[in-house]
């Protein structure tokens, strides 16, 4: 044999995900639609073309450090700090609210406290990587939407600390006190961080001025500020995408985007591909053929809960009617994020096996209608103008 066969691997599934962004991209979805597809084929249930699961699933988690690293370059402290009443009052009471609506279904259904709170938290979180990577090809990145939007997924990403230390109150297993003091010292830093950017003076980049017509080690120093500051944050036991965002902000204030983005742009490409390809891959198939009308009732009521949640809070908030319920709209979806929080509450034992599938089927089933739920909300929105 004159091949590896993993290069057999590889090819089969790059034509795969090919195929399906082309078919996407036929029928006027985004290329995310695509890669969760491409990912059902080629998991366990299709061609099983892959036997490293856990390998492609932590290759996309870089691309969702990727994805943040870019939008940071494109976001300024002030900005941040201006839509202050949406990015934190208003993402609170939305969790909140969430958490309040499970916990009403719960008492319904009979569930013991925790596993409601749970699955409070899971509907709460919205996907970092869909919302942003929609508003990318919709062009809407750099509107109020896009300021908002991002405004709304990086206090839900700050949020999963604390709602994973709930959890483990809830189930009875307690907190660590290192890890809670690794916490705030990583908050403290952060906010230390976004002070200096924002009162600082002109900030330089190490060895950028000396790097600026050499190409090839841009790259390495393009990765080494967003990978360092993801690790360093995520030694902190906070999320590691929120560090990759403040390198971005970084770079952004030192004036640096243009090589930056042209550099890494292609590896954000193929990497966050790759996030939504293991998503895929994480599906049980045959529990979502043989409850399909389960899975898609669930996932229907999370769309209009998640939108109407967000759109009054968007509405008390100030916006219009209009702008709310659109808005709300590309908040619905289950994000990312709370596939750990699912694994954590199963691991905990809060929720038997048969819920912990049922929640990973919703969730990836509302990353992949997402677009299209957008889209149906704002067609309605435009027919009754």
């Amino acid at each position: 044999m004159h091949y590896d066969p993993i290069l057999l691997q590889f090819a089969g599934a790059m034509l795969v995900i090919l195929a399906m962004a082309l078919l996407s991209r036929l029928l006027r979805q985004p290329h995310v639609v695509g890669y969760i597809v491409a990912g059902l084929l080629l998991g366990p249930s299709g061609f099983d073309f892959f036997r490293e699961y856990a390998l492609v699933a932590r290759m996309g988690e870089i691309g969702v450090v990727l994805l943040l690293f870019f939008v940071g370059m494109e976001t300024t402290p002030r900005q941040l700090l201006q839509g202050w009443r949406i990015t934190f009052l208003g993402t609170s009471l939305q969790i909140a609210a969430s958490v309040g609506l499970m916990i009403g279904v719960g008492a319904w259904l009979d569930w013991p406290l925790g596993r409601s709170v749970l699955m409070g938290f899971v509907i709460s979180l919205s996907s970092t990587a869909v919302v942003l990577n929609y508003l990318r090809e919709t062009h809407r990145d750099k509107s109020k939407l896009g300021r908002d939007a991002l405004g709304v997924l990086l206090a839900q990403d700050l949020a999963l600390i604390p709602m994973l230390l709930a959890i483990g109150l809830l189930a009875g297993s307690g907190t660590d006190p290192d890890v809670l003091g690794l916490q705030a010292t990583g908050g403290l830093l952060a906010v230390a961080l976004l002070s200096w950017m924002t009162v600082g003076g002109v900030i330089r980049l190490p060895l950028s001025g000396y790097l600026r017509r050499d190409r090839e080690l841009q790259v390495f120093l393009a990765f080494g500020l967003c990978l360092g500051f993801a690790l360093l944050f995520g030694l902190f036991q906070l999320s590691s995408a929120l560090g990759a965002f403040l390198a971005g902000m970084l770079v952004g204030v030192a004036r640096e985007t243009n090589w930056v983005h042209h550099r890494l742009e292609p590896f954000r490409v193929v990497f966050v591909a790759l996030f939504f390809v293991s998503v895929g891959l994480l599906v049980d198939v045959p529990f979502l053929r043989e409850n399909l009308f389960l899975v898609g009732g669930v996932t229907l009521v999370v769309f209009v809960a998640n939108t109407l949640i967000n759109a009054l809070i968007f509405r008390w908030l100030g916006d219009s009617w209009t702008y709310s319920i659109f808005a709300g709209a590309h908040l619905a979806q289950i994000g990312e994020f709370s596939f750990v929080l699912a694994a954590a509450g199963a691991a905990q034992g809060m929720i038997p096996d048969f819920t912990h599938k049922l929640v990973i089927a919703v969730i990836a089933l509302s990353l992949v209608l997402s677009p299209a739920w957008i889209s149906l909300v704002g067609s309605l929105q435009r027919r009754a103008a």
